[in-house]
């Protein structure tokens, strides 16, 4: 059993791989969110990244990145020859199982080796938790850094108002509740039961299933 935390005293078991994924140094124009970097000797994740051209004035980049230890967000202002060492995402595949009191439990489907994650990796993604369904893991320099969602997930609806007989009207929209507690703006002649699909970028109803 591995387990995933963000903070510092859990990193030793965040070790996946003695393997190092290190990247040469990487201009810090051509970083973009979501890429990880090494500061500071700490690995931290791009959360925000823009490019800045004053008039009569050296372009810069003002970027903010999280060390994944600490939850920590450094705000950087670099000049556009500046660089910092990257540090490669591995994308591995894991199936969520099921949830505990140590954590969020997510299993290898080649090996099934039990991967467990705290919550404060999971807040931003747990509503989209389905027992069974395949999720990315992000993985950098051994530690699990973030959760990728697929682009689109097909989900259950268990609370809504009932359905308008006859409506089929697409741009009159009602609330509805999943399975895992995500509210979605649904048409109204979407019922209880039914399966829909949900673009997770911005949980909008896409259709049924």
């Amino acid at each position: 059993m591995i387990h995933c935390a963000l903070g510092a005293c859990h990193a030793a078991a965040l070790r996946l791989s003695p393997r190092l994924n290190i990247m040469a140094s990487v201009p810090v124009i051509n970083l973009r969110k979501g890429h990880a970097v090494r500061h500071n000797n700490e690995i931290c994740v791009v959360i925000e990244h823009e490019l800045k051209t004053p008039p009569r004035m050296a372009s810069y980049v003002q970027m903010s990145i999280r060390s994944v230890a600490n939850k920590k967000v450094s705000n950087l202002r670099l000049t556009s020859n500046d660089s910092l060492e990257g540090v490669v995402l591995e994308r591995t595949p894991h199936e969520y199982s099921y949830k505990d009191s140590s954590g969020y439990h997510f299993l290898e489907p080649n090996t099934y080796e039990d991967m467990v994650v705290y919550e404060d990796l999971i807040e931003g993604v747990k509503n989209y938790l389905i027992e069974g369904q395949l999720y990315t893991l992000l993985v950098a320099d051994g530690i699990v850094v973030s959760i990728e969602l697929p682009l689109t997930m097909t989900m259950t609806v268990t609370e809504s108002s009932e359905g308008v007989k006859g409506d089929s009207a697409n741009n009159v929209y009602k609330p509805a509740t999943m399975e895992t507690g995500l509210q979605v703006q649904v048409p109204l002649f979407i019922n209880v039961g039914e399966r829909i699909n949900i673009k997770t970028e911005d949980n909008s109803y896409l259709g049924r299933a």
